[in-house]
């Protein structure tokens, strides 16, 4: 089994601000979005299946706990409410599908693969993907 656990520090990030643009995300909060996510802190835990995550910028800290094939809460990056199943991809990869709990949207998911030293974190808002790489500190 992988082992996600530890302290990342982004190294690059791709068309974040059009994946907000996508979620309907207005230009002056897109604008502080980008600036407050582009040197996101993030420490994950794992122990076998059970997930912890915390992602800290200047602006916000969200935290998820989930266990992989168990449905859990959890907010969008724009904050819209959602029921999120994450399921394993491949060996080194989870999939999560995320639903709306209430209202309209785009389709959202995030997938996280580990690769050596390297975790890949992509959002994705109906078409539009946002790519993230972090580095293991």
């Amino acid at each position: 089994m992988p082992n996600f656990a530890g302290n990342w520090k982004m190294k690059s990030s791709e068309n974040f601000d059009e994946l907000l643009k996508a979620l309907g995300v207005n230009a002056m909060l897109r604008k502080v979005a980008v600036a407050a996510a582009s040197t996101p802190q993030v420490e994950i835990r794992q122990d076998g299946e059970q997930f912890y995550i915390k992602t800290s910028t200047s602006v916000r800290t969200t935290e998820i706990n989930f266990r992989i094939g168990e449905e859990f809460n959890e907010e969008t990056v724009d904050g819209r409410k959602v029921k999120s199943l994450a399921t394993w991809e491949s060996e080194n990869k989870i999939y999560c599908q995320q639903t709306l709990v209430d209202g309209d949207g785009p389709k959202t998911y995030w997938t996280r693969e580990l690769n050596g030293n390297e975790l890949t974190l992509t959002f994705g808002a109906d078409d539009v993907v946002c790519t993230r790489i972090y580095v293991r500190e």
